[in-house]
């Protein structure tokens, strides 16, 4: 895994963290869509967890149909938790 993040300890925890932040909110994203069973605790939890990771960018656009708009608000927080995250994580692997 650090060869992937880059080695640092640092860069690759943070690296890390963003991916799973991403991961966390493409899971909600696709069980909505799927329509998961709500009232399952798994799902539940991976909901509540989007919903706090995304709650920045929750309710950014109001648009109908609803999976589109849990699409775009809650991709919006994944793309820039990757995107934040792995430039985060370059500036510290240069630093460090």
């Amino acid at each position: 895994m650090a060869i992937r993040y880059g080695g640092n300890p640092a860069s690759t925890a943070i690296a890390v963290v963003a991916d799973l932040a991403a991961f966390v909110i493409g899971l909600w994203i696709m069980m909505y869509a799927l329509d998961a069973n709500r009232t399952n605790d798994f799902v539940e939890f991976v909901r509540d967890s989007a919903n706090w990771l995304a709650g920045w960018s929750r309710d950014m656009f109001t648009v109908d149909p609803d999976w589109w708009r849990v699409l775009l608000n809650y991709g919006i927080a994944a793309v820039v938790y990757l995107f934040v995250g792995h430039a985060l994580a370059r500036s510290v692997r240069k630093i460090g």
